[in-house]
């Protein structure tokens, strides 16, 4: 069991936040196989604030009954605008409020937000304090942040006076990734520091991020690290069983099979299809594309299907793909490379895990 705040999930490894692909469909997917909660894209204050309920932008708001527990997450520079946008997501029907203390993209006009926060601790402080102060009791607030800017002392010093307030302010949890800001996504994520921040804060609620790009990773920083769970990020992009094989390996199972031909295509063909319900015709094959050539490594013709999805144009080009590489059933392959399926060189502003 995970809990977060009020809620209690039955498997400790959940869907992270990743801008631009935990959307509505990515999340859908995940939760129907098997992840006990997820964490809509990260968006900025501003953003939040702004929207209205048009039909361009409904997606990004855009809940399910079924899609419960389901948490939405902040970024921003200003204190001032983060209560209002946070209550702002509780009234769109989330479930749980993420600060992201996180995001490793370069300042926004030369103001701090995501990760740089943590170069200035009253202002990530006043930012939590705010937050807890302006959502409802009962929705749990919790916050996503790397293990400091860099290696100095000062990082560090700024890390723990952060995440012990936070605690002392009333957050539910606290996710941490094992890289520094000034990492981006380059180099191993320090599994160990997540088991000295769970030394060190033994009753709360901790989960672990970086380099779980397999349900074996996950099950590891499990054991290794004593968090109470994990996060779900670029390991979960084009691998909605990395939920089911994680709850299989903590029951003590072996690792399942990779899903068959047939079973990939049924998701792949599901997710363009909840795809198809928010998204304007135009976009629908554009942000399936980056999801396929993570799906395409599942596939026995891995390459050749990979670079077929990469040529997408449109919706024609997508739906001839599944005709040609998915109409025959056969046993699937665990992906050869899953930490280097295309998103090891993206953008840290294309992710913010």
């Amino acid at each position: 069991m995970l809990r977060i705040g009020s809620l209690e999930l039955d498997l400790p490894v959940v869907q992270a936040a990743l801008s631009g692909y935990s959307d509505w469909p990515m999340r859908a997917i995940a939760k129907k196989l098997g992840a006990p909660y997820s964490i809509c894209e990260v968006m900025t204050d501003s953003f939040v604030s702004s929207l209205k309920d048009r039909a361009k932008t409904r997606h990004h708001l855009y809940l399910e009954e079924g899609d419960h527990p389901a948490g939405a997450q902040l970024m921003g520079s200003e204190p001032d605008e983060f209560p209002g946008a946070a209550l702002k997501l509780v009234e769109a029907g989330f479930d749980v409020v993420d600060i992201n203390f996180g995001c490793p993209a370069k300042r926004s006009g030369g103001r701090c937000r995501g990760g740089y926060h943590l170069g200035q601790p009253e202002v990530a402080i006043e930012i939590l304090r705010r937050v807890r102060d302006a959502v409802p009791s009962q929705i749990p607030v919790t916050v996503k942040m790397r293990r400091g800017l860099d290696d100095t002392q000062q990082s560090r010093d700024n890390f723990f006076r952060i995440i012990e307030t936070a605690f002392e302010t009333g957050v539910a949890a606290v996710t941490v990734h094992g890289r520094t800001v000034e990492q981006k996504y380059i180099g191993p994520s320090r599994w160990s520091f997540l088991k000295e921040v769970r030394q060190i804060f033994p009753g709360r609620t901790l989960l672990g991020s970086g380099d779980l790009f397999t349900a074996t990773d996950c099950v590891r920083m499990l054991q290794e690290t004593g968090v109470d769970g994990v996060t779900a990020a670029r390991g979960s992009i084009g691998n909605p069983w990395i939920f089911s094989q994680a709850a299989a390996l903590l029951r003590g199972e072996p690792l399942p099979d990779a899903p068959t031909v047939h079973e990939q295509r049924d998701v792949i063909c599901e997710h363009f299809r909840l795809a198809e319900q928010i998204l304007p015709a135009d976009q629908v094959s554009k942000q399936l594309r980056k999801f396929c050539i993570h799906y395409s490594g599942w596939h026995p013709e891995a390459a050749s299907v990979r670079a077929a999805f990469i040529a997408v144009k449109n919706a024609t080009d997508w739906h001839d793909i599944i005709g040609r590489w998915y109409a025959i059933d056969q046993s699937g392959q665990y992906p050869t490379n899953p930490g280097n399926t295309g998103t090891g060189n993206l953008a840290a502003s294309q992710l913010a895990e």
